[in-house]
């Protein structure tokens, strides 16, 4: 290992084995077809597979949790072909209302009304700037990691605000911005599932597993906390293990970058930019005040209109992406009206305008993978799946830690097919929560193990939509990323991450420490 002169960090001098396997991988992804491509591809197997396990009748019955009025309903379920008539029918009758019920199209557009402002201004610059200025150099990557896990809170805003900034800032320390993005998105991503806090996804998760419980004993109940302890101590260690990943890792893979984008003078900051950033506090904290008060009072407006709650199903939580969009347009505003680079609001509006016309390729993979996702969601081929893996595992005769370990690589892999924790969790948690019990088992316990398996392939999985935006963002540094690019970087997080954060798991339960708060 020898270190670069710029960032000081080291990198190899010889190209070891998982050097080799990770630029295999990188060179064998990026010649695979443009991504839009790949699931039309990906279109047609679907419907193939569709037409032949429906003509065998492939099908399961099991337990699942209605997410709306939270009451186990028994559910058979078939696989049905794309080429059948209400296949057919779907295919062309769906295009718009997948595209238009796509999420991720919405939060984006959205996002990047506030994002794309405060970028153009010259707020992200100035920012990036001024972190590299006060953050220590010794745990700056594991600031950026520590803020994609705790950015899980803000549902998908650490995608489209923490990944690219994390790549700017690395690039600002003459470090390689694929390493920074590659920390950043395994904090948003990889470690999706806990976080310092107790986050909106944790309540419906909750609701959702004493649903299950009650299947077994009526009269139990696990806490919104009940896996505070675990989750905590996870996010603090898988953040630890991401950051070592990146800098002895990534970051020696990568090598020194030399992607032809300048790195900017590191001089201080100019009067205008420091008179912007003045602006900016100002702003950001009227935006926080307005924001408290339609928010903290009883009966205010953002707060649950009938239980008063804040976090749990309310429209502060429902509107939380136009909330963070107003707060980067406010703030973007006023650093520009403040460092002289927005002249008026007709000024913000074509920064923003300038900001959309680069999002033209990414609105087309969007609405290709719309349509995968949509179809394949059809033939119903994830859950039959997932519910003939939970009633095999059901089955088999093992013991409570050979049990986690294969309840968190079943979750693991249908990850794979099914991104959505809700979704996943409807379907496993009325076959697992009452098995567990009936072993003497925690249900907290089946939840954390359920944490373990969902995260880490969403860093490597294409049913991740934002797999195709770490792209854009890696482009812009490497004009030859790909898809292979960003799952050569991944790989080592996913696998690492996997069996680190299993063996801490298994660790916990055999301590006999608990989750949480009793």
């Amino acid at each position: 290992m020898e270190k670069d002169p710029v960032s000081g960090v080291e990198t190899r001098s010889k190209a070891g084995f998982l050097d080799g396997f990770l630029t295999t991988i990188e060179r064998v992804g990026n010649k695979v077809p443009h991504p839009a491509i790949i699931f039309f591809i990906l279109i047609g197997l679907v419907i193939v597979l569709s037409v032949i396990l429906s003509l065998i009748g492939w099908s399961a019955t099991y337990e699942a949790v209605d997410p709306v009025s939270h009451e186990v309903v028994e559910r058979t379920t078939a696989v049905r072909s794309l080429l059948s008539a209400d296949g057919i029918r779907f295919m062309f009758t769906s295009i718009v209302p997948n595209f238009l019920g796509f999420g991720a199209v919405g939060v984006i557009i959205v996002a990047m009304i506030g994002v794309g402002l405060a970028e153009e201004s010259g707020l992200i610059a100035t920012l990036v700037r001024k972190i590299v200025e006060i953050a220590p150099r010794s745990i700056f990557t594991f600031i950026i990691v520590m803020l994609g896990v705790v950015s899980s809170i803000a549902a998908d805003a650490g995608y489209l605000v923490l990944v690219p900034l994390g790549a700017a800032a690395f690039h600002s320390l003459g470090r390689h911005p694929l390493a920074g993005l590659a920390a950043a998105f395994s904090g948003v991503a990889g470690v999706f599932l806990v976080n310092l806090f107790v986050t909106p996804t944790d309540a419906l998760l909750a609701e959702m597993t004493n649903d299950a419980i009650h299947l077994v004993d009526p009269n139990r109940n696990v806490t919104l906390v009940g896996n505070l302890y675990f989750m905590i101590a996870s996010s603090i260690l898988m953040g630890i293990v991401c950051t070592i990943l990146t800098e002895k890792v990534v970051e020696p893979h990568l090598g020194p970058y030399e992607g032809g984008v300048p790195v900017e003078a590191q001089a201080a900051l100019s009067p205008e930019e420091s008179r912007g950033l003045r602006y900016t506090g100002w702003a950001l904290l009227g935006f926080v005040i307005v924001i408290g008060l339609l928010t903290v009072p009883p009966g205010a407006p953002l707060r649950h209109p009938e239980t008063g709650e804040i976090l749990s199903g309310s429209p502060f939580m429902s509107g939380l992406i136009v909330l963070i969009s107003a707060l980067f347009f406010t703030i973007g505003f006023a650093y520009g009206k403040g460092a002289g680079t927005v002249k008026d609001l007709t000024a913000a509006i074509g920064m923003i305008v300038k900001t959309f016309s680069g999002l033209a390729g990414l609105i087309f993979l969007l609405l290709v993978i719309a349509q995968f996702i949509a179809f394949f969601n059809f033939t119903n081929i994830a859950t039959v799946l997932a519910a003939n893996l939970a009633e095999f595992l059901e089955t088999v005769p093992l013991g409570g830690v050979s049990y986690i370990i294969i309840f968190v690589v079943v979750i693991f892999l249908i990850d794979i097919l099914i991104t959505g924790a809700v979704a996943k969790w409807a379907i496993f948690a009325p076959v697992f929560i009452p098995l567990f019990m009936r072993l003497g088992g925690d249900p907290d316990l089946v939840l954390a193990a359920y944490r373990v398996g969902d995260s880490p392939a969403n860093v490597i999985t294409p049913l991740n939509v934002y797999l195709g935006v770490m792209v854009g963002f890696a482009a812009k540094y490497q004009k030859d990323a790909g898809i292979g690019t960003i799952v050569s970087l991944m790989l080592p997080y996913t696998v690492v991450l996997m069996v680190l954060w299993t063996l801490l798991l298994v660790v916990w339960y055999v301590l006999g420490l608990p989750l949480g708060p009793a």
